[in-house]
């Protein structure tokens, strides 16, 4: 049965991260953007991840430029407007496609193991979440309309 261990992705500098590293940890597993009118959830991301973190708790964001070109910007420049802007220490990743053909085999596997709306397995928009717990299962997927906050209480099960 395939977990998410059983992926590696390539962080904003460019270096591997093994998934399997995460085992044990509670995940967030969200696809950013910097100019989305959902951009200010990072906010609300940040302070999951400050609140959580010292129980096992990460947020992982991947910024993704698929909806309305909507992250334009090379992995430094994101990562600094996340910092100055919203002061995103949680880790973000390298820019990455959600959908299509050159989807991240990470999000295909998300994607397929907690559909959305009407059995779509598509990410429709900027800011789509995934729970996955400490055994490396998705738990849950939340829409761009569901605020940060609003998982806090599904955090705290898996905790």
């Amino acid at each position: 049965m395939t977990t998410i261990a059983d992926f590696t992705v390539t962080t904003n500098r460019g270096e591997p991260l093994d998934l399997k590293d995460k085992l044990g940890t509670v995940l967030l597993v969200v696809n950013t953007a910097s100019k989305c009118g959902f951009t200010p959830q990072y906010d609300g991301l940040e302070k999951l991840f400050q609140q959580y973190k010292d129980q096992g708790f990460e947020v992982l964001g991947f910024p993704c430029n698929q909806f309305g070109g909507q992250e334009p910007g090379n992995a430094d420049e994101i990562a600094e407007f996340c910092k100055v802007n919203f002061g995103v220490t949680f880790p973000l990743m390298a820019k990455i496609d959600v959908n299509g053909t050159k989807a991240s085999p990470l999000y295909d596997w998300m994607k397929t193991s907690a559909k959305g709306l009407m059995g779509s397995t598509s990410i429709k928009w900027n800011f789509t979440k995934f729970l996955i717990g400490r055994d490396g299962n998705v738990v849950k997927r939340y829409g761009p309309t569901d605020a940060p906050e609003k998982i806090a209480r599904d955090i705290e099960a898996l905790l």
